[in-house]
């Protein structure tokens, strides 16, 4: 390839976002030929892109930054990979042992976890979810805790002053949190600004969190922040998220379990 007019880093910068972008994978050695720089120019450039989040930094190249398409209703997306959820939820349930007290969040994974609960012994369950509510209600071993607050229709749960009130005054020994996306450079982020605030009040409740997320929300960011991935003790997932993904956050501390 003929050499090129030098171009500021900055704008060159921005042709190789574009690149990733149209490509969603790229090596090194491929800005290298397509944008006529050396590899240590490549680096760095890959690097401050990978520094302001705009893309995500592989071995020997860059992945693009995947945005998280727009949250339908939960009861419409309750069939959404629900053989993945369904074995995500019963993995998530195994970590529970006689006796603790757990909160379970809303969204649909994480109301897979309250269904195989339902038949435990000896076990508190504190929810802001309607649904996870009406999932354990009947079920003789487990102590319900239901938050109020106001009712975020689309989710079917409990969101606000009043939850994050009552959540001040409660202490448990794991939290099972659903997210609507996780990724490397950005960590955990939702969709909806008032839920996220309740979420960040859930994450004091315990000393251990667990995040359930099935593969179509790794690696993808959500317009909310809601926490650092160093909140995370354990992701439980299922098989189609990628491995390069449960390798980095392995190499973070957060273990892994693939159901």
């Amino acid at each position: 390839m003929r050499p090129r007019a030098a171009v500021p880093s900055f704008e060159r910068q921005e042709q190789i976002l574009r690149y990733v972008e149209q490509r969603q994978r790229v090596s090194l050695a491929a800005i290298c030929a397509e944008f006529g720089v050396s590899p240590a120019t490549a680096r760095r450039d890959l690097d401050a892109l990978a520094g302001r989040g705009a893309v995500q930094r592989i071995h020997g190249g860059a992945l693009a930054v995947r945005q998280a398409p727009p949250e339908l209703p939960a009861l419409q997306r309750a069939g959404e990979q629900a053989a993945a959820k369904e074995r995500i939820g019963a993995a998530a349930a195994a970590l529970i042992e006689r006796g603790e007290t757990v909160f379970i969040s809303s969204g649909t994974t994480a109301l897979a976890v309250a269904r195989h609960l339902r038949d435990r012994q000896a076990l508190t369950v504190v929810t802001n979810s309607l649904l996870a509510a009406n999932a354990l209600a009947d079920a003789p071993g487990i102590t319900l805790v239901t938050l109020g607050g106001v009712l975020r229709r689309s989710e079917m749960s409990f969101i606000g002053h009043l939850t994050e009130q009552a959540l001040s005054e409660i202490r448990v020994d794991k939290i099972i949190l659903g997210i609507r996306a996780i990724d490397i450079a950005h960590g955990l982020t939702n969709d909806f600004s008032a839920e996220t605030r309740t979420d960040r009040e859930i994450l004091k409740l315990g000393r251990e969190l667990i995040i359930v997320a099935d593969h179509t929300k790794c690696g993808r960011v959500a317009a909310a922040y809601v926490a650092p991935l160093s909140a995370i003790h354990t992701l439980v997932t299922d098989s189609g998220t990628p491995p390069e993904f449960t390798s980095q956050l392995e190499a973070r501390g957060v273990r892994v379990i693939v159901a």
